[in-house]
């Protein structure tokens, strides 16, 4: 038996609610349960009661045993003097205020179904699962299971906007800024994104603004940073790129030297920190302005069309500044937009929207739910128990179910584990 389970029977009202009576049969009736409070303090504020003949307003702290009062040293607390009731599992003993009358006390397990606690003590059993209700989840029902994935769908996307925030703080409010450093990060992917994103990090944006009409400046300026320069190559390309980033480093005062080291090992050739850098800097190049070109399309259509740009000449033959290779276009991919929609344009135009005080959740929505759904562990998994995610707007729901709900025993405040409570 957990406290956030009896604070989910209290605040659902989970519970016969008719003929309630204190330890000292009083008579309770409810008129308000209070809302719930998550931090310190008592746990409902503001609940309207009425015990015995007298209407109450004020606070309900709820524990398994009536002693843990004393055990949590609510005595000597003055933030519980405003406490009204207190709902227990077990009453074990008398709680007194400071004036040495009776707290009233309402035990539960009274006037609880036990199916309910039953069904509570299957979901929560101690088992080599993977999550909580794996054994059950199939059999959840949709039209449940699509709102709270829905739901899901926007605190994932709310997440991600704190996050954007805290870059939109450090930029003084340059939404350009911000979506380059967002950019840089998710064409490292997994492998380089930290080493991307440091990179985006140690150049000051109006050096890239200044640098985007001429490509060959651009890439200088992304190669430089990424220490990708540093060697002897004898090529012209890699020889003009060596120069103008000298000329670079010392006109804008560059340091490189917190920049991340870049990998290539394990990576597939067309995902190399070299030509993800490389596409970077076309994409910067073709658009002068690419945040209000995001935020101006409203079609998966157009993003593809907006994100269908290559490398420069060099890489169409190379991987690397060592070594040619055969002749082939390095496009970006649609699955690579489709991690750039996800990862980046769908949270930023939200945080915009959000900034701007303007609804676009449903267009949002139409996007995600036409991208195709990531693949990862996560999401196979899900799939196992009921094929769930067909979408991006369902991969992205399921990793915020997985990673904020089932990691963290958060059941009783999950759509999922609520309807299983109550069968």
């Amino acid at each position: 038996m957990q406290e956030d389970f009896l604070h989910y029977i209290w605040k659902f009202k989970k519970f016969q609610t008719q003929s309630l009576k204190t330890e000292a049969n009083q008579s309770i009736t409810i008129t308000s349960v209070g809302q719930h409070n998550f931090n310190s303090g008592p746990d409902f504020f503001n609940a309207k009661l009425t015990i015995g003949e007298q209407l109450w307003a004020g606070n309900v702290e709820i524990h398994i045993k009536s002693s843990d009062w004393y055990l949590h040293n609510h005595e000597q607390d003055p933030a519980y003097d405003g406490v009204i009731l207190h709902v227990v599992w077990e009453h074990d003993t008398e709680i007194f205020r400071k004036d040495n009358t009776p707290i009233p006390t309402l035990v539960l397990r009274d006037y609880i179904d036990f199916t309910l606690l039953n069904n509570y003590k299957k979901l929560f059993a101690k088992q080599n699962t993977w999550i909580n209700c794996e054994n059950d989840f199939v059999s959840t029902n949709d039209f449940v299971l699509t709102n709270w994935l829905e739901r899901l769908y926007f605190e994932r996307l709310e997440r991600k906007a704190d996050a954007i925030e805290l870059l939109l703080q450090e930029s003084k409010n340059d939404w350009e800024a911000v979506l380059f450093k967002m950019l840089a990060k998710n064409f490292g992917l997994k492998v380089n994104g930290d080493a991307f994103f440091s990179l985006a990090q140690s150049v000051d944006f109006s050096v890239v603004r200044k640098s985007q009409s001429n490509l060959q400046s651009l890439e200088a300026l992304l190669f430089g940073q990424a220490n990708l320069l540093s060697e002897s190559v004898e090529d012209a390309y890699f020889i003009s790129l060596s120069k103008e980033y000298s000329f670079l480093k010392q006109k804008f005062q560059l340091k490189e030297n917190q920049v991340l080291p870049l990998q290539f090992f394990r990576l597939r050739p067309p995902n190399f920190p070299t030509i993800r850098l490389s596409q970077l800097a076309n994409l910067y190049h073709e658009y002068q302005n690419l945040f209000s070109k995001v935020i101006e399309i409203d079609k998966l259509e157009d993003f593809y069309k907006l994100f269908n740009v290559s490398t420069s000449e060099f890489w169409k033959t190379h991987y690397t500044f060592q070594k040619s290779s055969k002749p082939s276009t390095k496009v970006i991919t649609k699955a690579f937009t489709d991690l750039l929609l996800i990862n980046t344009i769908l949270p930023l135009k939200f945080c915009y929207a959000k900034q701007k005080g303007q609804d676009i959740d449903g267009s949002i929505l139409k996007i995600a739910s036409e991208i195709n759904s990531e693949k990862n562990s996560i999401i196979d998994a899900f799939n196992k128990l009921k094929k769930v995610s067909k979408s991006a707007f369902q991969s992205q729901s399921l990793i915020q179910l997985k990673t904020e709900y089932c990691d963290k025993n958060k059941c009783l405040q999950c759509a999922v584990g609520n309807s299983l409570l109550t069968k």
